[in-house]
Formats: C-alpha cells, sequence, structure tokens
C-alpha cells in the first residue's frame, strides 16, 4: 500500500484503507515531480510536465471533499501548468504538499495565500482572527446544497461574516452537491465536525470519478431507486450517523420544521432550521454543538481548582506542594512533575471536584459524555485499570451459584471475580495457535454447545453471562453481533461482558466499530424493534417451530431470539490507557443493557468494594480527555494508525532479506480457514484490496485486528523474551507482550512514520548480522543456528486445554456440563493444612498421574508467556498440563514457585469435601 503512485497506476480509492493517506501521497508525488520539472533540461521538459499534468488529474479527483488549498490555491497550480510556468508550478505544489502533510492549514493563515506575502483576500476568505489562529482549534463543516456550483463562493462569504472574534473555535466551508458527494467527503475529510444539509440535493455525483460508486457502496448501502420522494436528507442524515456518530447534523429544509422536528426520521440532527432564515443561529450552533464534545467537565473544573488559593487540612500533604517545593531533599520531584499536577491534587471532594463514588456534578456529566461517545446507555470510570471493572462487572451481574460461559484465557480478573462473587465459571476453549504457542478465540459453536450442554443437565436456567475478550491480546475480533444473536436465539436474557481493554479505541471508526460490544448492541436493539425482524422471526418459528434449548442440531443451525422475550443485556470494559490519551490504569465500563434496574442496585455495591475512597484525579481528568480526543479526532487517529499497521506488515513480509528472519504473521496464520469464511489470507495488495477486506470483516467468525502484528521472530533464533530486551536495550523499541517466538508489535493513535521507520531499520540490521554472522561461520554454527530456530519454531510444546473441575466441586460429577465451584478450592487453600506440594519434575508427579489419586491445584497458576491460567483452584492437573509445564522455558509463573512444587489440595480434603457436600 505504499507503493510509489508511479508503479501502480491503477491505484483506486477501493484499493487503499485510508484516501486521506492517499491524498498525502498523491501530493507528496506531485510536489516531486513538480520540483523535477522545474530542475529538467529542456529536452526532457515536455516529458516532466506531462507526468505533472497526469498526476494534478488524479489529485483532484476527490479533492473537492477538502476545505484547503480551495479553489484559489488551486486554479493558480493549473494555471501555472497551463501555462508552463514550471517554477510556479513547482512553487504552489511545495507549498499545498507541506501544508497538508504538516497541518499548517490549521494554524497558520499564509499557507491559504496565493503569494509569500500576506493575501488579504485570501485571509478573509477563510481563517478568521489573525494572530489568534493558532490558538483556536480549526475544523471543517460539510455544507450539501442544492445550489449552483458558481454560488458556492457566496455561501462562504455569508458563512465567514458570522465569525466573532470570541467564536472559541475557527472553521472553513466545504460544499457538496449531491448524495454521492456528500458521503465521499465525509468518509475521507477526517477534518468534518458538522454537516449541514440544505433539503433539495440529489443523489449522483457531478464528479468524474470512476471508482467513485465502488467506494460508497462498499461502506454505504443505499439504493436511490428505493428512496421516497423527500426523504434523501434525512437518509443521507441517517448514512453519516451511522457512519460517523460523532458529527453534529443540521437540516435546512423549506417544509414545516416543527413537524419535521418531533420525527423519528429526525432523530439523527442536532437542530433543524427552516431554510436559511437565521444564519447566525445556524453559525452560533454549530460552535456549540463542538463545544460540547469539546467541554471536559473534570478536567475543566480541575483547572479552575488548581488557581484557587486554598488552605488544605485534610489527609494529602502533597495538594499545592508546600511539602515538596519547600523541602531540602525531595525539591527536585517538583521541578520534574512542574506546579500543576501538585496544584490539581486533593483529596476534598467539595470545591467542586465531586466525588467519583457519588458523583452528582463533573463526574456525573463526564461520564454521560463518556456514554455519549462510546455508544452506550451508561458508562462507568475506573482508576484501577481493567482489571478491577472485570471484578466490578462480575461481582454486579453475577452472585453464587450463577454459571458463566467464559474463555478459559481471558484475563486472570475475570477468574479472580468468579472467586470473589461466588460464579461457576464454565471454562470453554478457544482454538490453538500450537506454532506460535498462544491460543485464539472461543469459536461459536463452541459456545453454543455449552449453552445445549447445560440445557441438557438442566441448569440452563442458572446460566447468566457470556464472558469474552474481544478482541483478543493478540488481534483476534470476534463477530459480537453474530454471537450475541445465536445465543440469545437459545437463551433470550442472557448478559454479554465484552473484555475489550485493548479495543477501546475501535469504537471511533467504522471498520473497526462493526466488531465491538457497543456496536453490536446498538445495532441488535434496532433490528429486533423492526417490522421487518418481526416477520423474518414469524417465518423462521413457522417453518422450525418450537425448538428445545437441549437439541443438539441447534449447534449447526443460525438460530433466531424471540423479539418478545430478547433483552439486549452487554457490558464492556475497556483499558481507556492502553488505546488512547489516558494515564496508566484508566479505565471504562461501558453498559447497554435493558434490565439495568435489575442490578443498578449490585452494581453500585460492586463499585464501592473494588473503588478507592481516594481514586487518582488526574486519572480522572485523563479519562475526560481521552473521550475529549477521541470523539473530536478519533475517526483521523484511528485510522491512520491502521494505515500504519498495514504499511508496516507490507514492509516486513515484502523486504527480500527482513522476511527470511522476521515475519509479520497474516490472518491465514493467525485464524483456521474453517472461521474465515471469506477465503482472506492477507490484508493489502496483491492479496485482497481494502474493500475485500472490510467484506471478510462482515463475514467471517473471526477476522485479525491490523493493528496487532504478531512479528514472528524464531526463525532469526530469538524467543519472544530475548527479542523484547534486544529491542528495548539496543533499538530503544518498547515491546509488551511476548511468546515462545513472537513479540506483539501494536500501533496505536501515539505511533508515527518515524516510529515504523525505526522498527523497520532494527529488523533489517538484525537481519544483516545475522547474514554476516552466518557467512563467516562454518558448517557446524550453521547447524548450531538451524537447531536453535527448531526449536523455537518447531519443537514447540502442544498447549494444555482445560480438563475438568474435580467431582468434590460439581454438583452433578455426571453432568454433560463443565462447570464448577471454584471459591470454596480457591480458600481452601488459605489453610495449609488442606495443601501438599509435590515437585514438577518428580517421580511422584508422574506416579500420580497414572496410578491416582487425582492432583487438584490449589491456586491459580499462569505462565508469562503466554499469559492464561493452566491451572485453576479446583482443576484436575492432566498430563498435557505437566509436559507443558516442563517444556516452558520462561521464568515468570504466577501462582508456582519450583522450591515448592505445585501447589495441591490433598485428597483427604478433598474427600471429606465430598461426603459433605453429598
Amino acid at each position: 500500500m505504499n507503493q510509489d503512485v508511479h508503479s501502480e497506476p491503477q491505484r483506486t480509492l477501493s484499493s487503499v484503507l485510508m484516501a486521506a493517506s492517499l491524498r498525502a501521497d498523491q501530493w507528496r508525488h506531485l510536489n516531486a515531480s513538480a520540483r523535477a520539472w522545474a530542475d529538467a533540461r529542456p529536452d526532457a521538459a515536455a516529458k516532466h510536465r506531462a507526468r505533472c499534468q497526469e498526476q494534478l488529474d488524479e489529485v483532484l479527483r476527490i479533492e473537492h471533499c477538502w476545505a484547503y488549498p480551495g479553489e484559489r490555491l488551486l486554479g493558480a497550480l493549473r494555471e501555472a501548468l497551463d501555462q508552463g510556468d514550471a517554477a510556479s508550478f513547482a512553487r504552489y505544489a511545495q507549498k499545498i504538499s507541506a501544508a497538508i502533510l504538516s497541518g499548517d492549514y490549521r494554524r497558520d493563515e499564509q499557507v491559504w495565500s496565493l503569494d509569500d506575502e500576506l493575501d488579504r483576500t485570501t485571509l478573509d476568505a477563510l481563517p478568521p482572527d489573525i494572530g489568534g489562529l493558532a490558538d483556536k482549534p480549526y475544523f471543517e463543516v460539510l455544507v450539501v446544497t442544492p445550489s449552483d456550483p458558481a454560488q458556492w463562493a457566496r455561501s462562504k462569504d455569508e458563512m465567514r461574516r458570522m465569525r466573532r472574534p470570541e467564536d472559541q473555535f475557527h472553521y472553513a466551508a466545504v460544499h457538496a452537491g449531491s448524495f454521492e458527494d456528500a458521503a465521499l467527503a465525509m468518509m475521507v475529510n477526517t477534518d468534518l465536525q458538522a454537516v449541514v444539509l440544505i433539503d433539495g440535493f440529489g443523489f449522483a455525483s457531478r464528479h468524474d470519478v470512476p471508482d467513485l460508486k465502488a467506494f460508497i457502496a462498499r461502506h454505504i448501502h443505499v439504493d436511490p431507486d428505493e428512496l421516497r420522494p423527500g426523504t434523501l436528507a434525512l437518509t443521507l442524515a441517517a448514512t453519516i450517523k451511522g457512519y460517523r456518530p460523532e458529527l453534529d447534523l443540521y437540516l435546512l429544509s423549506d417544509r414545516a420544521p416543527e413537524a419535521l422536528a418531533g420525527s423519528d426520521e429526525a432523530a439523527p440532527l442536532r437542530r433543524v432550521f427552516h431554510h436559511v432564515e437565521e444564519p447566525m443561529e445556524i453559525h452560533l450552533s454549530i460552535l456549540d454543538g463542538i463545544k460540547d464534545r469539546y467541554e471536559t467537565p473534570y478536567f475543566d473544573n480541575l483547572k479552575k481548582y488548581a488557581l484557587r488559593p486554598i488552605g488544605t487540612f485534610h489527609a494529602l500533604p502533597i495538594a499545592r506542594g508546600k511539602s515538596i517545593f519547600g523541602s531540602n531533599w525531595i525539591r527536585d520531584m517538583g521541578h520534574f512533575y512542574g506546579t500543576n499536577i501538585l496544584f490539581a491534587e486533593s483529596s476534598a471532594t467539595t470545591g467542586g471536584l465531586d466525588s467519583l463514588l457519588e458523583p452528582t456534578g463533573n463526574i456525573k456529566k463526564a461520564q454521560e459524555a463518556v456514554a455519549r461517545a462510546f455508544g452506550a446507555k451508561r458508562a462507568y470510570l475506573g482508576t484501577n485499570g481493567t482489571s478491577t471493572s472485570n471484578k466490578i462487572v462480575v461481582q454486579a451481574v453475577c452472585k453464587p451459584g450463577d454459571i458463566v460461559i467464559v474463555d478459559r484465557n481471558c484475563h486472570k480478573s475475570h477468574h479472580y471475580g468468579f472467586v470473589l462473587s461466588g460464579a461457576q465459571p464454565y471454562y470453554v476453549e478457544a482454538f490453538p495457535l500450537t506454532q506460535y504457542s498462544m491460543y485464539g478465540a472461543v469459536p461459536l459453536r463452541t459456545i453454543k454447545q455449552a449453552l445445549i450442554d447445560c440445557a441438557a443437565a438442566g441448569n440452563l436456567s442458572r446460566v447468566k453471562v457470556i464472558d469474552m475478550t474481544n478482541c483478543t491480546f493478540d488481534g483476534h475480533m470476534y463477530n459480537p453481533r453474530r454471537v450475541m444473536e445465536e445465543c440469545l436465539a437459545i437463551k433470550p436474557d442472557l448478559i454479554f461482558l465484552w473484555d475489550e481493554a485493548w479495543f477501546g479505541f475501535a469504537r471511533f471508526n467504522p471498520l473497526h466499530r462493526r466488531r465491538t460490544a457497543m456496536g453490536a448492541a446498538a445495532a441488535l436493539t434496532q433490528r429486533y424493534r423492526s417490522r421487518a425482524y418481526r416477520e423474518e422471526y414469524d417465518a423462521w418459528k413457522a417453518k422450525l417451530g418450537d425448538r428445545d434449548p437441549a437439541d443438539a442440531s441447534l449447534i449447526d443451525e443460525r438460530g433466531l431470539p424471540d423479539p418478545d422475550k430478547v433483552r439486549i443485556r452487554v457490558y464492556q470494559t475497556n483499558s481507556t490507557h492502553k488505546s488512547m490519551s489516558a494515564f496508566r490504569q484508566g479505565s471504562m465500563m461501558l453498559v447497554w443493557d435493558e434490565d439495568f434496574h435489575q442490578v443498578e442496585g449490585p452494581f453500585e455495591e460492586a463499585f464501592f468494594a473494588h473503588t478507592s475512597t481516594s481514586p487518582n484525579l488526574q486519572l480522572i481528568a485523563s479519562l475526560d480527555l481521552a473521550r475529549r480526543q477521541m470523539e473530536l479526532e478519533g475517526y483521523a487517529l484511528t485510522l491512520k494508525m491502521t494505515d500504519l499497521a498495514l504499511k508496516i506488515r507490507r514492509a516486513v513480509n515484502t523486504h527480500p532479506l527482513i522476511s527470511k528472519y522476521f515475519t509479520v504473521a497474516t490472518p491465514e496464520d493467525m485464524i483456521p480457514a474453517e472461521y474465515r469464511e471469506s477465503g482472506l489470507t492477507d490484508y493489502g495488495p496483491p492479496n485482497a484490496s481494502w474493500a475485500e477486506s472490510a467484506e471478510a470483516w462482515d463475514l467471517d467468525e473471526f477476522a485479525l485486528d491490523p493493528t496487532r502484528l504478531t512479528l514472528i521472530c524464531g526463525a532469526a533464533g530469538f524467543d519472544g523474551t530475548q527479542f523484547k530486551g534486544l529491542l528495548a536495550e539496543r533499538f530503544d523499541i518498547q515491546i509488551n507482550k511476548t511468546s515462545r517466538n513472537s513479540v506483539l508489535v501494536q500501533t496505536n493513535i501515539n505511533n508515527t512514520h518515524s516510529d515504523a521507520a525505526l522498527l523497520i531499520k532494527a529488523l533489517a540490521d538484525l537481519s544483516r548480522e545475522i547474514e554476516s554472522r552466518l557467512s563467516q561461520e562454518g558448517s557446524i554454527g550453521h547447524q548450531v543456528f538451524a537447531d536453535r530456530v527448531k526449536s523455537l519454531m518447531t519443537d514447540v510444546p502442544d498447549l494444555p486445554n482445560f480438563s475438568r473441575f474435580h467431582d468434590a466441586f460439581r454438583e452433578d460429577p455426571n453432568s454433560a456440563s463443565n462447570e464448577g465451584h471454584m471459591r470454596p478450592a480457591f480458600f481452601m487453600a488459605y489453610d495449609e493444612d488442606n495443601c501438599e506440594y509435590v515437585k514438577l519434575a518428580s517421580d511422584e508427579v508422574d506416579k500420580r498421574l497414572r496410578d491416582g489419586p487425582d492432583m487438584v491445584s490449589a491456586n491459580f497458576v499462569i505462565p508469562y508467556p503466554p499469559g492464561f491460567p493452566i491451572m485453576v483452584p479446583g482443576q484436575v492437573i492432566t498430563a498435557d498440563t505437566i509436559a507443558f509445564m516442563r517444556k516452558l522455558d520462561v521464568k515468570e509463573i504466577h501462582g508456582y514457585h519450583a522450591a515448592q512444587g505445585i501447589k495441591l489440595i490433598k485428597p483427604s480434603t478433598l474427600g471429606s469435601r465430598r461426603a459433605t457436600s453429598m
């Protein structure tokens, strides 16, 4: 995707992830060609001019989607080309390209002018408030209008006259004359924050963009032949809201605004105006809409609090910084952190700071803004990471005896949540990726089989929650809408907990959003309330009749929930700090629960139980700010990080030297074929266009998040832990997660092309070093290297599945369902008289495996990597688990100390419990 445009002349909108990225590349290449023309010998000038003409034509295909550079600069550029003025063409091309790449058009009024000197007319045309431009956030407004394009300049003049020095923001207008042009601009222009719809425009584009319809069709499914007369503006409003829900929408119509404003069709609109009778009100409304998203209630108040002269007589000496700046010994702390962080500290909940435990003021407003931004019904802020958020949700929705169908490989916080709540986990297994010593995600058939088994055992009424990780650490994305629909067809009141710790950013672009919990909750709510769904369900039920939830044939059936019984009850946790601009441990709990009134009290109790009465004020403020940033620029940032990840994938896997020793795992590598119905093997040409990749995300059971790159390092002779340390020590590249033969490279909104270049350079340097070393070594050295690679890439241990809970911790040992009482097993280990230890390498372990009695784990045992519990309290330990532990070469294994051995519950203790329970 980062090929030179000259080598890929047929590259279309549909072949790239982000048209804005394509635009920047095209301007960059045009700038290079313009310089070449200006520097060319006379005999080569015609060839270079022709190339500039070709590239300018390509650039201008969609340049109407942005306010900058505007018609004046583009006109000057075209005129210079027509007149053969290479020097002027190169000057304007460089000016425009530099401003687009740097974003200076948002801050510097000079980049809008034709010449180096300020052009007063041009300044009046867009940037307001000379001298204060850099201090005011800039955005663009899309105006969709039926008026003649010749009148658009006049419209811009009228909008300019509305501006005032006291305006908090400044904006420029972009005009579109049709549904298709507006849809294209909405998708590619990441500067857009508001859309003004003037009733009466048509559907088809006036521009000659050959692949425009294909580009739009892959995102927007609107058949112009099926539109009712007079509904095009409202249809466009609904379309925009579905694709970019953060945008403010305004409708100007000559229809009765009173009746229109009260209709369901007007729900996506922020405000309805009677045509253009109140231009100043439109201007103020646009600014007010931005202000609503820009406001950070808690952070704004914290800044005010820090400016007040406050005497602190509470238990936080660090507040106001006097104990630090007046110290002879820790004054450097104040110099390092500065004064603001100290002035903005307090243990008080007065003075407008509000209480996280009982929010009534600005924290409550901040949580409401979070719910709006993330598409939830409710939102709660967490200041102790998603580890605590998960325990809060589990404890809120589960009570002792409830069954939770849960991925055994989920984060340990879920398992501890079951211990705290007394819920009984029914562990289900993800598909294994043995070659990488990691697991994928849990197949839908496996989840449904667990429900069917519980129904067969008479326990379906006790199944309360489906608990899954989406996306997984390694990038496996579920299809939450499909999972929830098929499970709700078996049990219509299920609660779903989706741990999206690594996936919080996904809300803010339409590509990832389709794979999110909140996106699925909204889609299913709308679906089940529609008349069309009821007709679909009635036809399905008439054909199949009432189905027994224990019917084994349900495993292969695409079931439909009863619209009269189904309830959408979805909880999503996200580690805001992992993918957004929040301080470490900042987390959010998002709720879409139609029966939240049933759990509101328990949720409050769980929140009280796990939340500090002295939460960190800076964490709360950073969550407030992270929401602001994502709501205003998350669309641009998340598309950019995805585009960057695809470029890294391509650069590594197509590099002739790097790819000998390092590769980025593809969707084909990471997802078995039976879960990729589309047949997608990898992202980007020549494997698939982004259009085909997006279609696969709609179709396939599992998809791979392209921003999470599993970089295989075993072929270079490095294990994951070793390679992680090498990258940090030699190249200043930080990596978090590793496996036996890989590291995880994840792009985020913080990454730049320079970061990508640093990684590629490091891989190239290491590859050259390996080549050089091998070239100087004889056959023995080559064999040593080959043996090392074989041990990492081929001789990998099998991954152990969850075995079962011991009969002492099961209500019915003969039941087909696999749930167990983990809580009593966990607390048995508190009494050392109940426990024994066996050494992993001892003969006793093999004897117990062969002859019994069963070895039953007394605690959690979690190796890092891979990071999932291979033993949980009450689990019967089997031979494959022991074999896996014996082959592990990692140093960090939580819950296991080699000097002591494996901690077990004594058989005598198990026998007495069984006798008691029976």
